[in-house]
């Protein structure tokens, strides 16, 4: 059972220890550990199923226990080597913890370029598939014209007109001129009909090939969304060994600090200080909300338009949706860019484009931080390169129009403090400069 730390009752008389403490730091000796190493190990070798819970659940001493072991030389000793090798497996738990979750989010950004992908060449080959199948209907048309103008033109048999006018050597070369212009057109004809089932044959393959690319898209979608999930999870499970980290750490670092001071202090003043230091995190939290907030009423970027969806963020347009060529830099990027960049500057506000549940909230890669967004009806924003500590959401988390999320930077695959913005629709992802004009938001 995890431990949360007991305040020692620290008179003037000896704190009497704890039954625990009698024994020194044994109940704490890392038994759990190997179970710890062993949760670790899992989730790097096998996807992640379940809901996410910290990975590290070792017992923690608890001042009382700390202090009955500084009155014994070696009980201390003995405490010192626990607590040095707590912290030592903290780090190791973020670290392996974060590990994963990179590369289940690496995972998760190339089946979505896979999908991306699958939904151009679909979509490729079914814009031919019926281009073919025009021109195959305009060749039949073609084809049945110059038909009905034969017809037309056959009047009656002309091998009979040419016996009757055997003796009119003028009615004859007519005859022969008609016959052989009647030979062209059937000739022309026949190439236009063998064109024309050339391109129905054509428009056929295509079709085919067209089905066949649906459905690989409609897996790779499916192989997206599988990943997303275990992103998902795998953050949380590294964001919940850094929260258990922070928490412990730190008490843990004042419980060693304690132990080797060679003063005979008591807990009292250790604990003090922790209690000063959390104060202070507390007073810089609510000042960068307070901050926050006043961006949001005063800017006019994140100000939410009639439709309801708000600019995402303030700077011209650096990079555009389509073709280039890849940016090495924290990784390399693909030669396909699939987003708008706007040129923020550093630790810029960054806004929800529309009110939705964040869906994920972590680093990875290429895109360095990153937030995305479900605004419903298969539409979909993220927000990529966002600066270390500038991550206000996280995954689950309702988030309004206009509502300040993050804060720019350069992280992942990038060369200067930007913006990266998607749009995705129907899970593939669309350009997002005319789907925001055409709800009211214009990029510069």
């Amino acid at each position: 059972m995890h431990r949360t730390a007991d305040r020692p009752q620290t008179t003037g008389a000896r704190t009497r220890p704890a039954r625990g403490a009698r024994r020194g730091l044994a109940g704490f000796r890392g038994r759990r550990l190997v179970a710890t190493l062993a949760i670790v190990a899992a989730a790097l070798a096998g996807p992640v199923a379940a809901a996410p819970q910290p990975a590290f659940a070792a017992d923690y001493p608890s001042w009382d226990e700390v202090q009955a072991a500084k009155a014994n030389t070696a009980a201390g000793a003995a405490a010192v080597t626990q607590i040095v090798a707590l912290i030592a497996q903290l780090a190791a738990n973020v670290e392996a913890t974060r590990a994963e979750a990179e590369r289940r989010t690496d995972e998760l950004f190339v089946a979505q370029q896979k999908y991306d992908e699958a939904v151009l060449r679909a979509a490729q080959i079914q814009a031919q598939a019926d281009a073919s199948a025009a021109e195959a209907q305009a060749a039949e048309q073609n084809a049945g014209q110059v038909a009905a103008q034969l017809y037309r033109s056959g009047g009656g048999d002309i091998g009979v007109n040419l016996f009757l006018d055997a003796g009119n050597s003028a009615a004859t070369e007519a005859l022969l001129s008609k016959l052989g212009n009647m030979e062209k057109m059937v000739e022309r004809t026949s190439s236009i009909y063998d064109r024309a089932q050339e391109k129905q044959n054509t428009a056929s393959a295509l079709g085919a090939q067209a089905v066949v690319a649906q459905g690989e898209r409609e897996k790779l979608r499916i192989a997206a969304e599988a990943a997303l999930v275990a992103a998902q999870e795998a953050q949380a499970a590294a964001e919940a060994a850094l929260a258990e980290s922070q928490a412990k750490k730190l008490e843990l670092e004042a419980q060693l600090a304690f132990l080797r001071d060679a003063e005979a202090k008591t807990t009292a003043a250790y604990e003090e200080g922790e209690r000063i230091r959390k104060a202070e995190e507390e007073r810089l939290r609510q000042e960068e909300e307070r901050r926050r907030q006043e961006a949001i009423r005063n800017g006019a970027v994140g100000t939410p338009a009639a439709s309801g969806w708000a600019k995402p963020a303030g700077g011209r347009i650096t990079g555009t949706y389509g073709p280039r060529a890849p940016i090495c830099s924290g990784g390399c990027s693909g030669s396909f860019h699939y987003a708008v960049d706007l040129g923020t500057g550093c630790s810029a506000p960054i806004y929800a484009a529309n009110s939705g549940v964040v869906t994920f909230s972590g680093s990875s890669g290429t895109y360095g931080n990153f937030i995305k967004i479900d605004h419903g009806g298969g539409i979909s924003t993220g927000y990529a390169h966002i600066r270390d500590g500038g991550r206000f959401v996280g995954t689950g988390e309702w988030v309004g129009a206009g509502q300040n999320i993050a804060s720019s930077g350069s992280t992942g695959a990038s060369t200067g403090c930007h913006l990266h913005f998607e749009v995705y629709a129907g899970g593939n992802r669309i350009d997002p400069v005319p789907f925001m004009a055409d709800r009211g938001i214009y990029f510069g």
